[in-house]
């Protein structure tokens, strides 16, 4: 889903907070996720495939985490954004159950090329599940007008 928000350079500030978004972590993410990525490795969607893994559970692919955090960040910058970068981290899996909680800053505004950094973490019970920063273009404020 994407904001109806639209942000634009001239509106945003280094150090500005994105608002917290939580997401309840369920087999149904987890599995629809990796299918979705085509992605079909039986630790992603079976159980018992997971635990022979030594795992307790199913747990999220890296395609469905970069997705995730790119909707974190789209949902603050809004439909006008352009991404020009998205770099991730892996630290704690992520099993149903749990909630992974994104939070987020502006590290850095660059107005020659209308970019912004955004510097964003997704923790869970366990720790950081993602950590990384994305690159955006977003539109000028007199594109606002027009």
């Amino acid at each position: 889903m994407t904001s109806k928000n639209m942000r634009h350079l001239d509106d945003v500030t280094v150090g500005e907070s994105l608002p917290e978004l939580s997401i309840p972590i369920t087999v149904t993410l987890i599995a629809g996720g990796a299918v979705a990525t085509r992605d079909y490795f039986p630790g992603h969607h079976d159980k018992d495939a997971a635990q022979a893994l030594g795992s307790p559970h199913v747990f999220m692919n890296i395609l469905t985490t970069s997705g995730l955090a790119q909707r974190f960040v789209e949902e603050w910058a809004g439909p006008g954004a352009r991404f020009l970068d998205l770099k991730i981290k892996l630290g704690a899996p992520n099993y149903p159950g749990d909630t992974m909680v994104f939070s987020g800053e502006v590290s850095a505004v660059d107005s020659a090329a209308r970019s912004v950094d955004v510097s964003f973490k997704g923790k869970n019970s366990m720790g950081s599940h993602v950590t990384g920063t994305a690159t955006l273009q977003l539109p000028l404020d007199e594109e606002r007008r027009a």
